[in-house]
């Protein structure tokens, strides 16, 4: 009898996920909102999703006019990277350069530049950044210390007595796309999935469709796995998308292993579609299903650590990204994606994610069979 049961319950569960794809694929628009926005998303935040800078515009203000500040400023402009935009002769002109956006920074070399350094002594160099993107700035600050270090190398003959040697293990080049596409597996599927799965009730219930569905054989419970397995299979699919983009568009290499990277992506997914279930069945129409699903979205994606390191937030919001499972499917998937992580390194990671999941999947549940009926 249980097997029986067990066949009935697959074929009512196999009945409702058809024609929840069916209902999602069926409209040719949706099908293209499905698939483009995700290749393009991915292509457009890999090249603009970048602190790498290769055109840095300089401002040049020599005050000493020697040849040894001329060499400087040969130096910096030998370097591919920087490219001087103006040279300037009083520093009244300082300000203008920087608030017209005409040089990312300032180079100020004192008028006593080259006799100091003559004398065997240390000359102060000015650097003025634009410190309105403090990012930016910092790079820019480092580039111009990478091409001071070689200077003060030159003067002495090429002798260092120290020598710092800088080894970056998982991205030796320090690319930021390679940190910041692996993470949009994550971003990407999490924002279309939590809004397919919010709509899927709120837009049956505009559509007068949804009390039919209650009056079926089905169960709350057969009604929310169907409605919750084709936004994680289209998450999936979205994945591989991304996947295929980061890997194939970009030449990102990938370490790890696709088995633990999809068990990843899976895992994810449900604890998405349990948010995105449980909106839609507090939301009265799509249009409060989107405004509530923004809500959420934006403090879960600036708590999921993609652009800023979870540990540099204030203790509160650290404890308070537990509830994020965003956070933790962005440290797997630049794990397993960089590092080669087997299943056994990110477990952890499946902890927070399944927990959501446990509460947000029962707690639909619950809104479905007291609330929608």
């Amino acid at each position: 009898m249980k097997v029986q049961e067990l066949k009935i319950f697959l074929r009512r569960l196999k009945f409702i996920i058809v024609k929840e794809i069916l209902a999602t694929i069926k409209d040719p628009r949706v099908r293209i909102i499905l698939v483009i926005p995700v290749i393009v998303q991915s292509i457009v935040f890999g090249y603009a999703s970048t602190y790498n800078l290769d055109n840095v515009p300089y401002a040049l203000l020599d005050h000493s006019r020697s040849a040894l500040s001329a060499e400087f400023a040969a130096r910096l402009d030998g370097t591919g990277i920087f490219h001087r935009a103006a040279t300037l002769q009083s520093s009244a002109q300082i300000a203008d350069c920087i608030d017209s956006d005409a040089a990312l920074l300032v180079v100020v070399i004192p008028q006593d530049f080259a006799d100091r350094l003559h004398a065997g002594v240390q000359a102060p160099l000015q650097i003025i950044t634009d410190g309105r993107n403090t990012t930016t700035a910092g790079i820019v600050a480092g580039y111009v210390g990478s091409v001071v270090a070689g200077f003060n190398a030159a003067l002495h003959d090429g002798r260092q007595l120290l020598q710092i040697e800088t080894i970056s293990w998982y991205n030796p080049n320090l690319i930021t796309r390679w940190m910041f596409l692996p993470a949009m597996l994550g971003l990407l599927t999490f924002i279309q999935v939590m809004i397919l799965a919010g709509l899927s009730v709120a837009k049956e219930r505009e559509q007068g469709t949804f009390d039919q569905l209650l009056v079926t054989p089905l169960t709350p419970g057969e009604i929310l796995l169907g409605k919750a397995v084709p936004p994680i299979l289209i998450g999936m699919l979205q994945g591989t998308l991304v996947l295929l983009v980061a890997r194939y568009w970009f030449a990102i290499p990938f370490g790890g292993s696709l088995l633990t990277l999809y068990l990843t992506l899976f895992i994810f997914l449900a604890s998405s579609v349990g948010i995105g279930l449980s909106v839609s069945a507090i939301s009265n129409n799509m249009q409060q299903v989107m405004v509530y699903s923004f809500v959420l979205l934006l403090p879960m994606v600036l708590l999921s650590g993609m652009a800023t390191p979870v540990r540099n937030m204030p203790e509160a919001l650290q404890y308070a990204t537990y509830a994020n499972p965003l956070r933790f499917a962005i440290e797997a998937f630049r794990r397993i994606y960089l590092e080669g992580c087997t299943l056994g390194d990110i477990a952890f990671n499946f902890i927070p994610m399944l927990a959501v999941a446990s509460v947000t999947m029962p707690t639909a549940g619950w809104l479905f069979r007291n609330k929608l009926s």
